[in-house]
């Protein structure tokens, strides 16, 4: 587990964020993950959730849609969780791309996704750098996770995405 993931599992249960007794953990490493366009062979969406921080996307380590209006990547989790924070790891160049994205968390497919609880909006996060951003009050329950650009034609990239949460049988 990177240190910086360790610290916020430490900051969140001393806030008192765990469910039931589950503590949280990183849901979206090792499931599957989809994006509405890819940009080349090195920038698919299973990227994003690989374990690996590297933020030059030319190190094949990012996930990129080409241009296109409401560019979107969804991660399946498999399981229903309730999720409490999304950590975002953004590239090393050009990082407001991601400005104004959405992150929604739900059950549904319908509108790839998109159309989900809104967890929290992406202001922005620096160059390179990784930013969390926590679903309030009580976490967003649900089964996929999008990040969507839904207002504009532009390009999507995610170098790490981190999902923390307790699995949720509702």
């Amino acid at each position: 587990m990177r240190m910086k993931s360790h610290y916020l599992l430490v900051f969140a249960s001393l806030c008192g964020i765990f469910h039931n007794g589950n503590s949280q953990e990183n849901v979206a490493f090792g499931v599957r993950a989809t994006q509405s366009t890819t940009w080349n062979f090195r920038t698919g969406a299973m990227n994003a959730i690989d374990g690996n921080f590297d933020s030059n996307i030319r190190h094949s380590s990012c996930s990129s849609t080409r241009r296109q209006a409401n560019p979107w990547w969804r991660v399946d989790l498999e399981k229903h969780y309730r999720i409490f924070v999304v950590l975002i790891t953004n590239r090393n160049r050009r990082a407001c791309r991601l400005n104004g994205a959405e992150i929604r968390i739900g059950d549904s497919l319908e509108n790839n996704g998109n159309s989900n609880t809104l967890c929290a909006k992406i202001t922005s996060i620096r160059a390179g750098q990784t930013a969390s951003f926590f679903c309030k009050p009580l976490g967003v329950h649900g089964r996929y996770v999008n990040i969507v650009l839904p207002t504009r034609r532009g390009i999507l990239t995610l170098c790490e995405v981190e999902v923390f949460g307790a699995h949720d049988p509702h």
